[in-house]
């Protein structure tokens, strides 16, 4: 049976929404899950840009002579501290019985950023369909 994968930028957040769709399930390593959702959060940041040492190695000191300092492709790379949780999502994602996710990030640019960036790294099937948060089912 397919699942909708919600995603949250905050673990509180993910439980209430949990609460309010009367969502009933196993509490997991980072997620909860029922027989027709998933429920996930992504702590915040998750993917942050790289520091310029990681394009060129003389970048690592900042010198007059090298700025402005304008790459032509930007690296991302998963925060260390939140790996953990970053592959917990990324297998909830690329699960073969996904077929929505829902997109709850907090409103605005930074919410929306977060799970972009995530949704980047991790390569997601652009056939999966994606839906904002304010066409959730009844």
């Amino acid at each position: 049976m397919p699942k909708s994968v919600l995603i949250t930028e905050k673990p509180s957040v993910a439980m209430e929404f949990a609460k309010v769709l009367e969502i009933n399930g196993a509490r997991k390593d980072g997620y909860l899950e029922s027989e027709n959702w998933i429920v996930t959060w992504c702590v915040g940041h998750l993917v942050t840009m790289s520091y310029p040492e990681k394009y060129d190695e003389n970048l690592k000191y900042w010198r007059l002579n090298t700025l402005p300092f304008m790459p032509k492709e930007y690296k991302y790379e998963i925060i260390p501290n939140v790996e953990k949780q970053f592959n917990t999502i990324k297998n909830i994602l690329l699960r073969e019985d996904v077929d929505t996710i829902y997109v709850s990030t907090d409103s605005g640019r930074e919410g929306e950023y977060i799970y972009r960036l995530v949704e980047q790294m991790i390569g997601v099937n652009r056939k999966k369909k994606k839906k904002s948060m304010d066409r959730l089912p009844n």
